[in-house]
């Protein structure tokens, strides 16, 4: 059975719900590596890291930017505003969790952001990857939920073609947790249950992303700017600095073949 014909015949939030289970899947996947490899060169990891951004980067402009701008013209304000209200909204968003919520801002060491706790490193690494996975969850229910709403700018192979790259790139953010954690000698059983839990927040995100569309389908091109900066944020602030910190030229290389990815998922599905 065709994908899309699969997806057509579900009921939006059932769609997003479906969507981000496979990103969750994929995290869970990358998690996994803990059983069947010690550990990754720092390297390689730097190269998963930049993938990961570079998928990122364009989903935030093909499946959400560039979707809000069209379906805003001709309306009573300029196609350009609900995108960019949109789009400065969702970066002020993470931004503030960012202030708030304890977590790692890099894997490799102990520096830290957000109120100062007790919690341990394993809960801080958590929580910085839980805090990427977000807007993921939330992009991919949006999406679908833009689908639903019958608009032509939004398309559910649009939408399919989002889960999937962000389901590829969730894999070596998966592995970018439990591989850090086995190499603090963890248990191989303990590390891909702190990895795979760091991707429990995207279901729950898709399908507060799709509700919300269908709720109140005024807002959709303002919900999909707001996805686009929220993943711009995680970007820029999280993974490019933490990926180029040694190995600048595999990041960089990642970064390319992510984007490029991506780019050719959504055009070629959507």
């Amino acid at each position: 059975m065709n994908i899309i014909h699969f997806f057509e015949g579900l009921h939006p939030i059932v769609q997003a719900l479906v969507g981000t289970l496979f990103t969750y899947f994929m995290t869970a996947a990358g998690s996994a590596t803990v059983f069947f490899k010690g550990e990754f060169s720092r390297k390689t990891l730097d190269g998963m890291l930049g993938f990961a951004a570079g998928v990122m980067i364009a989903a935030s402009y093909w499946s959400l930017l560039a979707p809000a701008i069209a379906m805003s013209e001709g309306k009573s304000v300029p196609a350009y505003v609900p995108a960019l209200v949109g789009f400065i909204l969702g970066a002020i968003c993470l931004r503030l969790i960012d202030m708030v919520l304890p977590h790692l801002h890099a894997m490799y060491n102990d520096e830290y952001e957000g109120i100062s706790t007790t919690w341990r490193r394993t809960t801080l690494l958590i929580l910085a990857i839980t805090l990427h996975n977000f807007p993921e969850g939330l992009a991919v229910g949006v999406a679908f939920g833009a689908a639903a709403a019958g608009l032509e700018e939004a398309t559910i192979a649009g939408a399919v073609a989002l889960a999937l790259g962000i389901g590829i790139q969730n894999f070596p953010e998966g592995a970018a947790v439990s591989l850090p954690l086995r190499r603090e000698q963890r248990s191989r059983l303990k590390s891909f249950f702190y990895g795979q839990l760091s991707g429990v927040v995207e279901p729950v995100a898709g399908v507060m992303g799709a509700a919300l569309v269908l709720i109140a389908k005024p807002l959709l091109p303002y919900a999909l700017a707001f996805a686009a900066g929220a993943m711009i944020f995680v970007v820029v602030e999280e993974l490019v600095p933490e990926a180029s910190r040694e190995h600048s030229h595999a990041a960089t290389a990642g970064v390319i073949l992510g984007f490029a990815v991506m780019m050719t998922l959504d055009v070629a599905l959507g």
